[in-house]
């Protein structure tokens, strides 16, 4: 039989194991020594501030400010539930000093990110309340303007050599598993083939 699918489907392993590798060298290595999925470490240099960790009790609220200082700019906001459990929930009701309602947000996922568009300089409090049934601990981020970060202009900023490698690493993922698909198929041909040529 004829085991061009073999190397074949064996190229697309080595190709996924690649892949693999450079998405492993890619993650800073003080989440890897860590273990913990942080976002600020993961995005490093991404935010323009990011809180202390604070636990808030079931039923309880923390609240967090941050202070815009430009006009007419879009303000990512982001939070992250530390050790996320499927029943922790979370309230955010986003208001400035003078009482304006930004909206009230739901976040039952380990984060959530959203954007808003700011028109004039301002400060913003963040009420989170914890509508869950258990403990929470979390961390909020911001940043500001982040299209024009220089997190994302500067080619040697730490996302961004963090974000090509996982970029190269999902191309070649994507690739290696599709000539795994091709090389089991032709193992799959070869061997009907086979199997016919030996009937007759």
């Amino acid at each position: 039989m004829d085991k061009k699918g073999i190397v074949i489907s064996i190229t697309g392993v080595i190709l996924i194991g690649i892949s693999l590798s450079i998405a492993a060298l890619s993650i800073p290595s003080s989440i890897s020594k860590s273990g913990d999925l942080s976002v600020p470490l993961l995005f490093e240099g991404m935010f323009d501030d990011v809180s202390d960790e604070v636990e808030i009790m079931p039923g309880d609220s923390a609240y967090v400010s941050y202070n815009i200082s430009s006009s007419n700019v879009s303000l990512l906001w982001g939070i992250q539930i530390i050790d996320y459990q499927s029943r922790d929930k979370l309230s955010v009701k986003i208001s400035n000093i003078f009482g304006d309602d930004y909206g009230v947000f739901i976040q039952d996922e380990p984060i959530l990110f959203e954007v808003l568009e700011i028109t004039t300089s301002d400060t913003l409090n963040f009420e989170i309340k914890n509508i869950g049934d258990d403990n929470v601990d979390v961390v909020v981020m911001f940043s500001e303007d982040p299209e024009n970060s220089d997190a994302l202009s500067n080619p040697n900023s730490p996302v961004m050599k963090m974000i090509f490698p996982l970029i190269v690493s999902g191309i070649l993922i994507i690739l290696g598993i599709i000539v795994l698909i091709v090389g089991l198929l032709v193992i799959f041909v070869d061997w009907k083939n086979y199997q016919n040529k030996r009937n007759y």
